[in-house]
């Protein structure tokens, strides 16, 4: 009877367990490093400052972030290489509450704001919609919802998918009928994309085309082989007419097929990511010698953006 009743026990609580507990079961802290961008350099860059390194905070992982980070991982006794991994995140972010009022809640914010769409102010305080926020990420991603950010909530935090900004002279688009769903992927790939379409608008050539990346947690896409890492976004080439986003996509063997233009997107892709992309699968023969993309099957009319990280679990996307 006992043996039943707990069976049965279990049971329940299965079934009260929302569904996104396990969309973290492997979660970790993101690798950043130089040449990096987005929310989760920005948010190292904050919890730098609160650790007393001297470092602005621009989202950008430029030299003056090797240098704080340098520092930092010498002050802590750890590996000083000035790439920020699992166990410098580890060490620079501390546990915070309501009523804290620092740099590391302003990681915490630029986090939430990035990871769960918000618009919290960033002023480093620990205030009462910080802390609701805080609950509902926690109950978001099935892990102890008590409003304190710990190592577990930072880990998680962290590693979420980030949403594009399609004010980025970006526009959206649904090839494979996967939707708006579609559009996340890692913190550092999005800013860096972003980046790049920013970039390309000075062109005066119209927007960027933004394709399939991932599911908000990562995981099968249908109509894909790849992007359930955050690391893989698709982006189509440019027309002559710079209608790309309006005219419907093409072929680099099309006749509104712009090279010239798609060239410029691509170097846009690559400056704004230096030493992060790791391939652009674009089958154009011109762009291959030149040794800006490569050939891939069925890419024929997109490119496959690969991005990289000097350390990942996967070690498709390792530097």
């Amino acid at each position: 009877m006992r043996r039943a009743l707990l069976a049965l026990t279990v049971l329940v609580i299965t079934a009260l367990v929302p569904a996104s507990a396990q969309a973290y079961a492997n979660a970790f802290f993101p690798t950043q490093s130089s040449g990096n961008r987005g929310a989760d350099v920005q948010a190292i860059q904050f919890l730098l400052q609160h650790a007393g390194q001297s470092v602005d905070a621009d989202g950008v992982f430029g030299a003056t972030t090797v240098t704080a980070a340098k520092a930092f991982q010498t002050a802590k006794g750890l590996g000083v290489d000035g790439i920020v991994g699992p166990q410098t995140w580890a060490a620079l972010a501390p546990t915070i509450r309501s009523g804290d009022s620092n740099a590391a809640v302003k990681a915490l914010q630029v986090e939430l704001n990035a990871k769960r769409r918000l618009s919290l102010p960033v002023d480093g305080v620990f205030s009462t919609a910080v802390r609701d926020a805080v609950v509902s990420f926690q109950s978001h991603a099935g892990i102890g919802a008590d409003g304190v950010v710990g190592p577990i909530t930072w880990r998680n935090l962290a590693w979420h998918y980030d949403y594009p900004d399609f004010s980025a002279n970006l526009c959206d688009q649904d090839p494979d009928g996967n939707g708006t769903a579609a559009n996340w992927a890692a913190a550092a790939p999005v800013a860096q994309m972003e980046a790049a379409a920013r970039s390309f608008a000075s062109t005066g050539q119209g927007k960027v085309p933004y394709g399939d990346a991932g599911f908000e947690h990562g995981g099968d896409i249908p109509g894909h082989a790849s992007h359930e890492n955050g690391m893989d976004v698709d982006i189509w080439p440019i027309r002559t007419d710079n209608a790309q986003c309006t005219a419907g996509r093409i072929t680099w063997e099309s006749s509104t097929y712009d090279r010239a233009a798609t060239r410029q997107l691509i170097q846009a892709v690559r400056a704004a990511a230096p030493g992060h992309v790791k391939y652009i699968w674009f089958n154009d023969p011109t762009l291959i010698s030149e040794g800006l993309t490569q050939n891939w099957p069925a890419h024929d009319n997109h490119l496959h953006v690969r991005y990289c990280e000097k350390v990942h679990p996967n070690s498709t996307y390792v530097c």
